[in-house]
């Protein structure tokens, strides 16, 4: 991070002359609590996301504009369960900002907000496996729900002159996302219990929302590419378990999940799993697409 630092100090300069009102900062590492923390800061807020919409976040490549974000952050929202493990903690000590480290007022894990699903024993041999829990679990809008009261709590602990305005934020926003949630499971209802595909592990949470049943994984193992024999085996299985469908975010390779649908005559779905992907906007319109999708 040595190389960031003139840039860093330079940027501390300007900001010192800076003065007046200033938004409180919100950096998140996906969108998705970019604008679950705008719903509920409303003008109070500016936010800032570090993945990209289409990116896997897993993996991300360190930018300059990543630690002058994290160094005027007032907030870091993250996903936590080791989901940014392989690129977060560098940028967060390059950061020189003690208000979002580890036990700073303003780090704010957002996987405590919710039940982890998928907690496993630590096993190298299983490949990419987060032993705290599947982090995958903003994709499910009753955890949406909950992180939004999170991010709602903690902008009231650094800046309680505003706590109600940020409340009526989040039960607006609540409202909202209750009544679609009503409008979802009744949409839902037919496919309940349909056995379904996923190509990585990372849909556990959207389907318990929905009801669905995962019959099983293109991939071996998290983070395993498919060999023939694996693809074989789903093929087969896919016509005598009566599969419906195979899941698959876009930036995995599409080549095997493709191959298995058209033998198997399954549909595939490559869905948006962040704010910002296939044309959404927002939260609300993120769960909406990938619904739609699945009931297609």
């Amino acid at each position: 991070m040595k190389p960031f630092s003139a840039i860093i100090a330079v940027t501390i300069l300007l900001l010192a002359g800076t003065n007046g009102w200033c938004a409180i900062r919100v950096v998140s590492t996906i969108p998705d609590f970019s604008d679950l923390a705008a719903q509920v800061g409303g003008k109070r807020v500016s936010v800032t996301a570090l993945v990209r919409p289409t990116q896997d976040p897993h993996f991300l490549d360190a930018k300059p504009s990543f630690l002058l974000s994290l160094h005027q952050a007032d907030i870091l929202l993250y996903t936590g369960m080791e989901l940014e493990e392989g690129w977060l903690p560098p940028l967060l000590q390059g950061s020189r900002n003690r208000a979002i480290q580890r036990g700073g007022a303003g780090n704010v894990d957002c996987s405590r907000f919710i039940e982890p699903m998928d907690v496993r024993a630590p096993d190298r041999a299983m490949g990419d496996i987060h032993p705290g829990g599947n982090p995958h679990y903003w994709t499910d809008p009753r955890n949406g729900l909950r992180i939004a009261t999170g991010i709602r709590d903690t902008l009231c602990r650094l800046d309680g002159a505003h706590c109600d305005e940020y409340h009526r934020n989040a039960a607006a926003f609540e409202k909202k996302l209750n009544a679609k949630m009503k409008e979802w499971k009744a949409d839902l209802k037919p496919v309940a219990g349909k056995r379904v595909y996923v190509y990585h592990e990372s849909w556990v949470y959207f389907l318990d929302f929905a009801e669905l049943v995962q019959a099983g994984a293109i991939e071996p193992r998290p983070g395993v590419p498919p060999p023939p024999s694996h693809a074989a085996s789903l093929i087969a299985r896919a016509r005598e378990e009566h599969i419906h469908l195979i899941l698959q975010e876009s930036w995995y390779p599409i080549s095997t999940s493709r191959l298995i649908a058209q033998k198997a005559k399954v549909r595939l779905a490559v869905l948006p799993t962040m704010v910002g992907a296939a044309g959404t906007e927002n939260y609300i319109q993120l769960i909406d697409a990938i619904v739609r999708e699945v009931i297609k």
